[in-house]
């Protein structure tokens, strides 16, 4: 959904109709609340605002199963080093330094 010139408001306008702001983003708006002219906040329905957050969640998890299917690609490869070697090695570089 694309944001128009009027779905963008400066704080003040927002202080003075939060009212009809609030009815406007329930029947399906969003509003870009402006701050010295800059994007400050967004007002949001909140059944969207969950939304968003679902679709957040679902991209970490893809994201987490993308690293594990790495992970187990570089076992399968013999890309893997001993965790407790690298550690030590980790740690005499950083005595020397």
């Amino acid at each position: 959904m694309p944001i128009l010139a009027q779905d963008i408001v400066s704080l003040t306008t927002a202080r003075a109709q939060l009212s009809e702001l609030a009815e406007q983003v329930k029947a399906g708006a969003e509003k870009i609340i402006t701050k010295n002219g800059e994007g400050y906040v967004a007002l949001v329905d909140a059944h969207r605002l969950d939304y968003y957050h679902r679709l957040e969640q679902a991209q970490i998890h893809l994201l987490m199963l993308d690293e594990a299917r790495r992970g187990l690609e570089d076992v399968a490869a013999g890309r893997t080093r001993d965790a407790r070697e690298v550690l030590a090695a980790r740690r005499r570089a950083r005595s020397r330094a």
